[in-house]
């Protein structure tokens, strides 16, 4: 395979996206979204075995383990409506960069969102979950970064620094 094919760019995407969560997780070592961080990591794993692998040889992958499953796409759901729930989504504008971890965290989610946009231009059998995770793992990206900076500035006594849309 040539390594300009867009396999290997959605792979390489996802690599940096997964390099990039790990950068959040030095940032927050010994927490629980440590943690966190590590399932997400080797989740991307799985994803990347099933990206590298040809679509013939697609019956020869294992579920959860080099084949994304819905059940994996329904647990970041899970974990996106929690955060919302929580309060993770900010009413105004976001500038990055509250603290180290946020960044790193919204570093990771534009590569999700490039590998996301690789993704589809694979066209992967109809019953992939590729896509769907990227997706989703974007949007906690972002959540985790929005709850970092909250419990940075809270621990700090600040507020998160935001602009206002102009009309």
């Amino acid at each position: 395979m040539r390594k300009d094919s867009t396999r290997i760019e959605t792979n390489g995407a996802v690599d940096e996206a997964q390099a990039a969560l790990g950068l959040a997780r030095a940032e927050v070592r010994g927490s629980k979204l440590d943690d966190e961080l590590a399932d997400l990591e080797r989740g991307l794993w799985v994803l990347m075995a099933e990206v590298a692998t040809a679509p013939r040889n697609r019956t020869k992958l294992a579920p959860g383990v080099t084949l994304v499953t819905g059940e994996m796409v329904e647990a970041l759901d899970r974990r996106v409506h929690d955060l919302e729930a929580a309060g993770a989504v900010p009413s105004e504008f976001v500038v990055p960069g509250q603290s180290r971890a946020s960044a790193a965290l919204d570093l990771a989610r534009t590569a999700v969102r490039r590998a996301e946009r690789l993704a589809v231009a694979l066209r992967l059998d109809e019953g992939s979950q590729v896509v769907p995770y990227l997706n989703r793992l974007s949007d906690l990206c972002w959540l985790l970064a929005r709850s970092e900076e909250q419990d940075h500035l809270t621990a700090r006594g600040g507020r998160v620094r935001t602009r206002q849309a102009k009309a």
